[in-house]
């Protein structure tokens, strides 16, 4: 696993292939997601797509949803079917297809929709899996080490989530969508370049066959399985189609439902089913019920980032830091800035706490400040009803969210291990995203209470959620930690996303 001898700040060479993948990978995700709603909204006049605002912040909202949602038969295709080597490689061509698909410039949104739907599956098939191969590169028992290797590779994610908006949204701008559609897809053929000729050495015998492979009868029957539902799902859709009530907003209404109803199911069946879990495994499990809903609405305000915040960006703020331009899309690379900032400051902070501060108290934190920064919001939608205000009102919401996302987000996955019943301690670890999944889907459905409420009632009205919610966690703190029998802290890892 090593190139020559050669080392990537004393890691496996290996590290900067996978560091390379996936931050050119997370430069095309953010670079299309810095400019998609706008696009979205933006009339046929202008090469857009010409939806409402609402209806796109809830096609953004699903899109995030998916993405979340499809890690999990990502996951178990690596394990039985691809090894995670060739998963992430398949997983990055579709897609590069899927950004290329985008960029075609025609008038057809076909290409728009086909695009994305590749999107969702490569990226199923790759956010899962690389990270998966970067816990291969050290000894099971190099915990320090493999904790340094995470925070190098979150480093490329940041820097890819960074650099993306500021470079797609400069060449979007001017109606040029499909030219940002396109270095997007550029962005993902050096991802995908780097990681065929870096792992030609590097990464030999790392993730190259699957753990569990199917045998060859199992593995037809999962296709016939796969094309089945496929087929039922292409039917049920045409049928919608042909009684004329299919609508984008009536779909993503109907995904919203269905993606809310999976956490219920699986929680439901580990709950409910014959599975001998112990007392003290069905009091962690309701304590970490609690955890997931209140991860939920975390997500649910944090991440309307590329639809609402984009659109107030766009339309209610003087688009200029230090007296230098911007565009809107620029604003979504506020976040990763603070988190590359801020990431070793809580992760010393964390560590010098120790076990005094519990993780329903982090969680709890992290509600008050996202629900915090959308005070912040309503402040500025209020101002703004009299004219444009000034950009530093999004450069201070994103640096309250961060503090938020920073208490919550790094212990989510050591918290769903730590807490998961022995026979689930495998699956439990796709439904922390599953909480992300269903706070997308809900966030992008939001965008209806417009009709009825302002802007700032409409900010304060989330708000209000958040912080009640996080002030729950507070008072019934004792209660939580004794259901989850905490006695130490989750180790401060940064959050991978």
């Amino acid at each position: 696993m090593s190139n020559d001898g050669k080392t990537f700040f004393g890691h496996p060479w290996a590290l900067a292939t996978l560091f390379g993948t996936e931050m050119w990978e997370r430069f095309s995700w953010y670079g299309l997601r810095a400019i998609l709603a706008t696009f979205m909204v933006a009339s046929p006049a202008h090469q857009g797509l010409g939806l409402s605002q609402e209806t796109a912040q809830a096609v953004v909202g699903i899109y995030g949803a998916l993405i979340y949602l499809v890690a999990l038969p990502g996951g178990w295709i690596a394990d039985r079917i691809l090894g995670a080597r060739r998963s992430v490689f398949w997983g990055g061509f579709v897609i590069m297809c899927g950004h290329i698909s985008m960029a075609v410039p025609v008038s057809s949104p076909a290409y728009v929709w086909l695009g994305l739907l590749l999107i969702v599956l490569g990226t199923g098939l790759l956010k899962p899996n690389i990270s998966v191969m970067v816990g291969k590169l050290y000894p099971e028992d190099d915990d320090a080490r493999r904790d340094a290797g995470f925070s190098l590779f979150y480093l490329g994610i940041n820097l890819g989530a960074f650099f993306a908006p500021i470079v797609v949204g400069s060449l979007a701008a001017g109606d040029r969508w499909h030219l940002g559609f396109g270095a997007a897809a550029v962005g993902m053929a050096f991802g995908l370049l780097q990681y065929t000729i870096g792992g030609r050495v590097s990464l030999r015998g790392v993730g190259d066959r699957p753990e569990v492979p199917l045998h060859p009868h199992e593995l037809r029957r999962v296709g016939l399985t796969a094309a089945g539902v496929a087929v039922a799902v292409a039917i049920a859709l045409g049928a919608w189609a042909a009684t004329g009530t299919f609508t984008l907003g009536r779909f993503t209404a109907v995904m919203t439902a269905v993606i809310i109803a999976v956490p219920i199911a699986y929680f439901g069946y580990i709950m409910l089913g014959a599975h001998d879990l112990s007392e003290d495994e069905r009091s962690r499990m309701k304590a970490y019920i609690w955890l997931f809903a209140a991860a939920s609405i975390f997500w649910m305000i944090y991440d309307l980032a590329p639809s609402k915040l984009l659109f107030f960006a766009e339309n209610n703020t003087d688009l200029s830091l230090f007296g230098i331009p911007i565009h809107a899309a620029t604003t979504q690379s506020f976040n990763p800035l603070f988190i590359m900032i801020f990431v070793p400051v809580f992760a010393a902070l964390w560590v010098k706490l120790g076990d005094r501060v519990s993780t329903a108290q982090k969680f709890g934190f992290a509600l008050v400040m996202v629900g915090l920064s959308f005070v912040v919001m309503a402040m500025a939608a209020n101002l703004a009803e009299s004219g444009r205000v000034s950009v530093w009102w999004l450069v201070l919401v994103y640096l309250v969210q961060v503090f938020g996302e920073l208490a919550l987000s790094p212990v989510g996955l050591s918290v769903t291990t730590k807490l998961a019943p022995r026979a689930f301690k495998g699956q439990m670890l796709g439904v922390w995203f599953i909480a992300v999944s269903v706070g997308d889907a809900v966030g992008g459905q939001t965008g209806r209470l417009g009709d009825v409420m302002s802007e700032p009632a409409y900010y304060l009205l989330l708000a209000a959620m958040a912080i009640v919610a996080g002030l729950g966690l507070f008072a019934f703190n004792r209660k939580l930690r004794a259901m989850m029998a905490e006695h130490h802290a989750p180790p401060a890892m940064p959050p991978v996303r």
